[in-house]
């Protein structure tokens, strides 16, 4: 038995098929299907149920799978350990964050990050919050950047600022010039575009409506919040973003909201029990000394 194999079956197992495996190992399917029939002669055993057009685990299977994960995964963080260059003259650090953070926070965190560390090969994600904290926890990321709450057991978290919500208009809008605060219910007649209920933030901003006895009516919806912000540049709707957004954007104009929104705590999450390389400690550092 060699990892390969451990590498191969996991393949077969995510894909449900040998051909898409071995075209994404780059290896023949006959090779592939030669490699798993070793491992189960090697074990005694049949893994893998071939009779139904996706293939799929056998009981014995299915056990052997969570643990070949487990192992590939301790072998790659003892891969990265082994690896990791103490100055950071090289390195790669793979970070994850709730959509927000894509359009004001990360740009300029990076920029920082990487005048001071240009050896260190980044790679950027923007998912939701339960994939983030589901991803530490398979070691796929190493850094996440969410907002404060339940969090999975196993999930470090640090405090890094609070976030401000505000009504964000356009440089056309009529309220980019008459209005710099407003109260909330003076919304019930404004059109208004939104992110999706897809975000942690509009699902944020439903409740600060529900809770302020109001219903604006949504023109748009959008699940791209450059989207949203092309939208509402051009003058005719309204939205609600964080006011850190307005800062990033000179076109943009925030205005303070009436009672305002429950500000949210933003965190940089970490699992407790990996290892952490000298990039990302580098990392979370230079996040914390910049919120």
């Amino acid at each position: 038995m060699e990892l390969r194999h451990l590498r191969y079956l996991l393949a077969v197992v995510d894909h449900g098929n040998f051909t898409r495996a071995a075209d994404t190992l780059h290896i023949s399917q006959p090779t592939l299907s030669q490699q798993i029939k070793q491992l189960e002669r090697a074990l005694g055993v049949q893994l893998l149920d071939r009779s139904g057009r996706t293939v799929r685990l056998t009981d014995a299977g299915e056990a052997y799978a969570q643990h070949a994960r487990l192992a590939l995964r301790d072998l790659d963080a003892a891969e990265r350990a082994v690896h990791d260059v103490q100055d950071l003259s090289r390195g790669r650090l793979r970070i994850a964050m709730t959509p927000t953070f894509t359009s004001y926070l990360i740009g300029p965190l990076v920029h920082r990050f990487r005048s001071a560390h240009p050896g260190i090969t980044l790679n950027i994600g923007g998912t939701s919050q339960d994939r983030i904290e589901a991803d530490l926890m398979a070691d796929r990321v190493d850094i996440g950047i969410a907002f404060a709450g339940e969090h999975a057991a196993g999930i470090e978290h640090t405090p890094l600022f609070t976030e401000d919500l505000v009504l964000v208009v356009g440089s056309r809008h009529r309220l980019a010039t008459t209005a710099r605060s407003l109260p909330v219910d003076r919304l019930t007649g404004e059109p208004l575009g939104l992110l999706t209920g897809d975000f942690a933030t509009r699902l944020h901003i439903d409740r600060y409506f529900a809770e302020s006895g109001i219903a604006p009516p949504i023109a748009v919806e959008a699940n791209s919040i450059s989207a949203l912000l092309e939208v509402v540049r051009r003058g005719s709707l309204a939205t609600v973003l964080p006011d850190a957004i307005t800062r990033a954007h000179p076109d943009l104009h925030p205005v303070t909201l009436s009672p305002p929104p429950p500000t949210r705590t933003v965190e940089l999450l970490r699992r407790r029990t990996a290892y952490h390389s000298a990039a990302a400690r580098a990392f979370a550092t230079m996040a914390a000394e910049n919120a």
